[in-house]
């Protein structure tokens, strides 16, 4: 007896289609946003900033105002030539705090990109967007915009928390001096501006320790050399090299002291830094297309 077999008839049913969305930049800044906010080290980072320009904020203006109720100390204060220089007001006090959150800044935007490059996720990105450069643009968005918006409440914050005690000190913020408001807002552009440059060295570099290194000798470790070496020498030229680094040039933006001939006017230095991240955001794009993730 021998079986037979019938040739059987059923198909499996087709999978249903899975609808593909077209990459769009508002899409990638979305996915970007999203790989930005759910980071830990992102929450921490951004506090860490805002605490610290509020914390200076406060141990300046507790200084103003034991100041103001010691006159020795006052004197001294008066006395003090690189104390002067630096033009002290309530939007000195309130701004103080910059030249620690920069660090933060500059660190955070060098690791959204080195971050991916050492875990690998690089190349998931890259592979959700082939062009790369909307990938690039959008961490330069996410960046920005955030550093902006913490930055400007943590100003509000610190005008608010030192009102009272600036009031008793005899100093006030002075909204109606065009300088001052500079000041104010040329901080929030300052450090928002920082964090596009070092965005660009950390596209370039690809490494977390390597980046972060270099925005450290730029930002912290040439400015004091060339702070001594100018003090200690004569030579005009490093009048000029001192003038032009990134963070002396930039935060010229944030002064409200008397002028100096050795530096700057603010707005130009600010030009200065904006053209140094301009090339390197360039280089960052460019170097991005031709090497491999």
């Amino acid at each position: 007896m021998t079986a037979t077999t019938r040739p059987t008839t059923e198909t499996a049913s087709p999978s249903p289609a899975v609808a593909v969305l077209p990459v769009t930049f508002g899409r990638v800044l979305r996915a970007e946003w999203i790989k930005f906010r759910t980071l830990r080290s992102t929450v921490w980072t951004v506090v860490i900033t805002a605490v610290v320009m509020i914390g200076f904020a406060l141990m300046m203006a507790s200084l103003m105002r034991l100041a103001a109720d010691t006159p020795e100390m006052a004197e001294g204060m008066n006395n003090d030539p690189g104390f002067q220089s630096l033009g002290m007001s309530g939007t000195t006090v309130i701004t103080l705090g910059y030249s620690f959150a920069q660090l933060a800044v500059a660190v955070l935007a060098a690791l959204i990109v080195t971050n991916e490059y050492s875990t690998g996720m690089i190349r998931s990105t890259f592979a959700a967007v082939p062009r790369r450069l909307p990938a690039l643009w959008a961490k330069l968005v996410v960046i920005v915009l955030t550093t902006v918006v913490v930055i400007a409440l943590a100003l509000g914050v610190a005008y608010l928390v030192t009102l009272p005690i600036l009031d008793a000190a005899n100093l006030s913020v002075d909204l109606s001096d065009s300088e001052q408001v500079r000041a104010l807002g040329g901080c929030v552009l300052y450090l928002a501006t920082v964090a596009a440059f070092s965005l660009a060295v950390g596209a370039l570099m690809r490494h977390s320790a390597g980046a972060i290194f270099t925005l450290v000798a730029i930002f912290f470790v040439l400015p004091l050399i060339f702070s001594i070496v100018v003090a200690a020498s004569d030579a005009a030229w490093t009048d000029w090299v001192n003038k032009l680094l990134p963070s002396v040039a930039g935060e010229r933006i944030i002064s409200t002291g008397p002028s100096s001939d050795v530096l700057l006017e603010p707005w130009t230095g600010y030009a200065v830094l904006a053209g140094y991240t301009v090339v390197l955001l360039v280089a960052a794009a460019v170097t991005l297309k031709r090497r491999d993730a």
